[in-house]
């Protein structure tokens, strides 16, 4: 399965909005809040989300399965992946 964002997408994120499971959500990383996250709602605990990574097997990966349930920020509501994220080759003279 390919994750749903890729390097250079950009987001459009509705801060409040009503979040339901299976939702894409930005959060912030418990251990270092300067960092924000991207991840898929999977169910409400506490005052926070449940969120998990749409590969659970990618290196590197972090979600509540590794923090726990988090407060989220806010629902993405749309993904915009403009042209110039596209590799451009071209030859130098």
């Amino acid at each position: 399965m390919l994750p749903v964002l890729r390097p250079g997408d950009w987001l459009w994120v509705r801060r409040g909005a009503r979040i339901r499971a299976g939702d894409l959500v930005l959060a912030r990383l418990p251990e270092d809040p300067s960092r924000l996250i991207v991840k898929r709602a999977a169910w409400p605990e506490g005052d926070g989300w449940w969120l998990e990574s749409d590969n659970q097997r990618a290196g590197g990966r972090r979600d509540s399965w590794d923090f726990g349930a988090v407060p989220v920020a806010g629902r993405v509501v749309a993904r915009y992946r403009p042209v110039f994220s596209l590799p451009v080759f071209f030859r130098a003279r």
